[in-house]
């Protein structure tokens, strides 16, 4: 077999055997080009040692970074484009189920594939040497399965967060999980309690954003994993609506949504939360039928808290939350106020995102085709915003000193007036102009 390494990693690569030491790019690089996808790392591994490591590149004049000396780790610059070398290492016992405390170098390349999370990880390919592959990783890849290198049990043990990487790799390249692997995730999980919020993130974020994220959520409640990471969520599943707009249960019905809403995180993680405060805000009435009044508004409260325990960015909460309060709000088609106040609600920047998550969460319940009325809020938005029809009192035509000019003494006042006349416009654009505008300020003066 022959993989078509890049310029700057094969001269990499070239250097090392120069200096008579074995290096190969290993792990995901080699998994992807086998799978004929284009790597987003090329990631190295060596015999030689750290330090010398760093002085063998120096010498021919690459840019160096010793990113994680205690680890093995260095970062070779080339064109601006970093590349990681590891020396083949032996993990030391790990600490919290995350880090080993300590690396022990070795000479031996399979030494340092054997520490590996799973076969399809644990290849190394160098154009002399040919595929390493002591795991079967590669036969493992064409069976479509996910698989820890050796006993599974000890590899979740040693890092807890590779359940995670496990049910993300099977979502992201449509794998099974082996029976063994499987089975070792559902038993290991309460170690997930001990990963930090951050990398619960980051590997959520990964699953959300794969082609059906779906897959992933239902593995994770396969093997009752999601109590662990999102129990907001595990409230959700097998939770019967008891309403004849929905055929499916709560989870069922999110996973639905976050599958039909556009690939952005911003997006899915509303598609994720939208609809789970359900289960607290469920009530029924005198003919037995479902309704969770106020959902929505429950909703965003629950999901700025699981985003802020999540360590999400401030933007991203505003923006999320947003979309799971407004998500049950549909304006009067007829009046484009109505129309104007949802945009203002949403924030410009956010309602062709709110529309994206009103088409997907329709087309998840028991009327999927009826998406005529949200295609025309879409359209109307469209023709608000391509107008320019002013929104807010920013864009009013005269500003609050402009008012204060008029005689008006700063103040509350101020703010009151602004408001009426932004009210006054969002029914009549065309009256946006100084002269009209300060022909009304007049009133509130006599």
């Amino acid at each position: 077999m022959n993989i078509d390494i890049p310029v700057e990693v094969e001269k990499l690569l070239d250097i090392l055997k120069q200096n008579n030491y074995e290096g190969f790019i290993v792990g995901g690089c080699v998994r992807d080009t086998l799978l004929n996808n284009t790597p987003k790392d090329w990631d190295m591994t060596t015999s030689c040692l750290p330090e010398k490591l760093m002085n063998i590149l120096q010498d021919n004049n690459i840019k160096v970074i010793p990113t994680g000396l205690k680890h093995g780790t260095v970062t070779a610059v080339i064109n601006d484009n970093n590349y990681e070398i590891t020396t083949y290492r032996i993990d030391g016992e790990y600490k919290n189920n995350r880090r080993p405390e300590n690396v022990e170098f070795t000479d031996k390349i399979e030494e340092d594939l054997s520490r590996r999370d799973f076969t399809i990880n644990a290849m190394a390919y160098d154009s002399q040497y040919g595929l390493c592959d002591p795991f079967l990783g590669q036969q493992d890849l064409k069976k479509g399965i996910i698989k820890c290198v050796g006993n599974p049990l000890n590899r979740f043990e040693e890092d807890a967060l590779r359940i995670l990487r496990g049910v993300r790799f099977a979502t992201r390249l449509n794998f099974e999980l082996d029976k063994t692997t499987k089975y070792a995730m559902s038993d290991k999980g309460n170690l997930l309690l001990n990963i930090s919020n951050e990398r619960i993130k980051e590997e959520m974020c990964k699953i959300l954003l794969t082609n059906k994220p779906s897959l992933g959520f239902n593995i994770l409640k396969e093997l009752d994993l999601l109590k662990y990471i999102l129990p907001e969520l595990d409230k959700c599943v097998g939770f019967d609506q008891k309403n004849s707009y929905h055929d499916k249960d709560v989870f069922d019905h999110i996973m639905s949504v976050v599958d039909y809403t556009p690939c952005n995180i911003k997006i899915r993680l509303a598609a994720l939360f939208h609809d789970i405060a359900k289960p607290e805000s469920f009530s029924i009435d005198e003919e037995g039928i479902g309704h969770f009044y106020g959902h929505n508004v429950k909703g965003e409260k629950l999901a700025k808290k699981i985003l802020k325990r999540l360590k999400f960015d401030n933007d991203t909460i505003e923006h999320v939350c947003i979309l799971v309060k407004e998500h049950m709000n549909m304006p009067n088609l007829e009046n484009k106020k109505s129309i104007k106040k949802l945009i203002n609600r949403s924030k410009i920047d956010n309602i062709f995102d709110l529309i994206d998550l009103k088409i997907a969460d329709r087309k998840s319940s028991a009327n999927p085709d009826d998406i005529g009325c949200i295609l025309q809020l879409k359209s109307s938005v469209e023709e608000i915003i391509e107008n320019k029809e002013p929104l807010t009192v920013n864009d009013l035509a005269i500003n609050g000193n402009d008012i204060i000019k008029l005689g008006i003494k700063p103040g509350k006042k101020i703010g009151k007036i602004l408001n009426d006349l932004n009210d006054l416009v969002l029914d009549h654009p065309k009256l946006n102009t100084k002269h009209y505008l300060k022909s009304e300020v007049k009133k509130y003066i006599d």
